[in-house]
């Protein structure tokens, strides 16, 4: 048995294999793919949260989440030239330990691109309320979030958050090539109002409000949470997630062994850059506290301090388009990493049947879009929402250890792309990912050991027994 569940897929052999799905992409979709799945949450919705646990060194944390991530990008960059095929962190886990931990990362993966769009529609319904709310157009209270979400207001369902998932699952079904051009659009249009945001504030940013720069230290407790540099890091973390989706389009880009890299490493590099521009301005400019009452909308709290609330509605629209880019890049990864899953085998057929006209594993992405829709309209995810965290971090720690492995057992594979300073780059990864995991509660350990066993209770139950290199 041991040896049949760590069998191995073989890159030669992966690379000969032909995809029905359609080329289309080139360097600039998948960065624009890449910054689609970051700005966003960061900037809308996680820096007040993120200032409160470290004041203006939110910076930093951003800094250092940005270079976990990077670290990380390099050694995914490495894979994904190495062997261009769809399904991310999941089939790169199959060429370098085998079939039951690529499972266990591709199962993972699904819950936290799942858990993210759905965590994100909540996000994305609150700023189109309070949109709809500027034009004096009221939405019933009880839907507009899920039941227990607030303490003390009565809601039972989240109506915006569900039909924008049904949306988003529709685009995607229907082709790459509309998945593309929906997100390009959305892309510069939230890059336009991010700038448009920089460039009328960073004329009121008052030096005095950085002092003191970092009052709560690298790690500390204050007030009974945990404060400072280090847990602001594991909070904005989850602003760099679906960076990896970029690398399950492998079977829909051109030239991926060179593409993909670049698309990995530009949307990273810009997305880390206005990140880091944007916290300045915004502590520079409101005092780290004032942001406890803008914890949904911190960008608020700027605009009420240099009174352009003019800008409210534009920046409101960008929240909007930038939060629609993140659901629309991670349910795009989910849907690829089910359809290379079914397609080996570990998964039912039903979710790598392939549409007919447009090219794309529509049953299956259709599957998890309402799965992930009735979650972001029925559960609270407050409490959920740091699982997305430990699972991306275990998947980068899988890769980054990966990319050791292939390096030693297989250092002749031909590689579009080499990740720079081998061994250091990947353990310094897996360094970075361990100190923020250790960021986490211990309830999300739980869960998180829950979700794996039922997996696992699968793979068994399915999955092994089903496995097309079992069947080979």
């Amino acid at each position: 048995m041991g040896s049949s569940i760590f069998r191995k897929k073989d890159v030669n052999s992966l690379l000969h294999q032909r995809s029905p799905l359609k080329r289309t992409l080139r360097t600039m979709d998948l960065t624009f793919l890449g910054i689609g799945a970051i700005i966003g949450t960061g900037i809308f919705v996680l820096t007040g949260k993120g200032a409160l646990t470290a004041g203006p060194a939110l910076s930093v944390s951003f800094l250092i989440a940005g270079i976990c991530c990077g670290f990380a990008a390099l050694c995914y960059a490495e894979f994904a030239s190495l062997a261009p095929i769809s399904g991310s962190a999941y089939t790169y886990s199959y060429i370098a330990f085998g079939e039951i931990i690529a499972f266990i990362i591709g199962w993972d993966l699904i819950l936290e691109y799942s858990l993210a769009t759905a965590t994100v529609s909540a996000g994305w319904s609150g700023y189109l309320v309070s949109l709809l709310d500027d034009f004096g157009i009221h939405l019933p209270t009880v839907l507009t979030a899920a039941a227990g979400t607030t303490p003390g207001v009565t809601t039972y369902f989240n109506l915006p958050a569900f039909l924008i998932v049904l949306i988003i699952t529709w685009i995607i079904s229907i082709g790459i090539t509309q998945t593309k051009e929906v997100n390009n659009v959305m892309v510069i249009i939230k890059i336009g109002v991010v700038l448009l945001f920089i460039i009328c504030t960073v004329w009121f940013v008052k030096t005095a409000n950085w002092h003191p720069f970092n009052p709560y230290g690298w790690y500390s407790y204050h007030g009974g949470t945990a404060t400072g540099i280090i847990p602001a890091a594991s909070i904005v973390f989850f602003s760099f997630i679906g960076f990896d989706a970029v690398s399950s389009s492998a079977e829909e880009t051109i030239n991926p062994s060179k593409t993909l890299p670049r698309g990995i490493i530009l949307s990273l590099v810009i997305s880390l850059i206005l990140y880091v521009i944007m916290t300045l301005i915004m502590t520079g400019i409101v005092k780290y506290t004032g942001f406890a009452n803008y914890l949904n909308a911190p960008i608020m709290a700027v605009l009420h301090k240099t009174g352009q609330l003019w800008l409210s509605i534009i920046v409101s629209l960008g929240a909007i388009v930038g939060m629609t880019t993140v659901m629309l890049v991670c349910l795009y990864g989910q849907s690829r990493i089910s359809y290379s899953m079914s397609r080996d085998g570990l998964f039912p057929k039903f979710f790598s049947d392939i549409h007919p006209k447009y090219q794309t594993p529509a049953k299956g992405t259709w599957f998890f879009g309402i799965v992930t829709a009735l979650a972001g309209g029925l559960i609270n995810l407050n409490i959920l929402s740091e699982l997305v965290n430990i699972g991306t971090l275990t998947a980068f720690i899988l890769v980054s250890a990966g990319i050791l492995y292939m390096r030693r057992k297989q250092p002749d594979l031909k590689r579009g792309f080499r990740a720079p300073g081998v061994p250091f780059t990947p353990l310094l990864s897996i360094g970075f990912c361990l100190v923020l995991i250790a960021g986490l509660n211990w309830e999300t350990w739980v869960r998180f050991l829950v979700w794996l066993a039922i997996g696992l209770t699968l793979y068994f139950a399915y999955g092994r027994k089903h496995s097309k290199i079992n069947a080979d």
